[in-house]
């Protein structure tokens, strides 16, 4: 397991990385849909910078209106922010928040990463876009449990997935064993991509 403290900077050296992508698109790619049904790239920049928008507070009272729905109050949010808010508006506070400490409830500093990257992702794939390293990647894949890939519908019973390019595997299933690289590792397992869709029989 990766020390605390370097979770984190990879989570700041990732934001960097994706902030640098986010400066060279056009209008057109801003407004290109995502991984993430029904997000433009905008709506997932905007879900990016959801926790250095919403103060504790107004995260519970979104919850309520959202009745209790993380799901839907992620849209929601996502959705009203593009509205009040520019592509460039946008950037320049995901830029201002590279560094900023925030982690999921009970995720961490493992569970932070896994959205800056997973995130990252939905937007890099579809516009064809350089993905993060390999053992970034790694350290996400690293951190993945059982619920994770519950809350994402995928079910691996009898699959083990080595990755090609970094020292990491997911499953212990033994009926079927595919190698791949880390990146589509993580698209299956946060269920952007099906198995059977993704890198090739070992």
């Amino acid at each position: 397991m990766m020390l605390l403290e370097n979770l984190a900077a990879e989570s700041f050296a990732e934001r960097e990385r994706l902030a640098t992508l986010l400066a060279t698109l056009d209008g057109e790619q801003w407004t290109a849909a995502s991984l993430c049904a029904g997000w433009r790239v905008r709506e997932v920049v905007a879900h990016l910078t959801m926790p250095y928008r919403a103060s504790p507070p107004r995260f519970l009272a979104g919850l309520v209106r959202a009745r209790f729905s993380f799901d839907r109050y992620a849209d929601q949010d996502a959705r009203r922010t593009t509205l009040r808010m520019t592509d460039a508006e946008l950037l320049d506070l995901f830029r201002a928040n590279i560094e900023h400490p925030w982690q999921p409830p009970g995720g961490g500093p493992a569970g932070a990463l896994s959205h800056d990257v997973s995130h990252g992702l939905d937007i890099t794939e579809p516009l064809g876009l350089p993905g993060p390293p390999a053992h970034r990647i790694a350290h996400v894949l690293d951190h993945a449990r059982p619920r994770h890939l519950k809350y994402f519908g995928v079910d691996l019973r009898g699959v083990r997935l080595d990755a090609s390019d970094a020292d990491v595997s997911v499953g212990e299933g033994t009926t079927q064993i595919r190698t791949m690289p880390a990146k589509d590792i993580l698209l299956v397992v946060t269920g952007r991509v099906a198995l059977t869709e993704a890198g090739a029989p070992s």
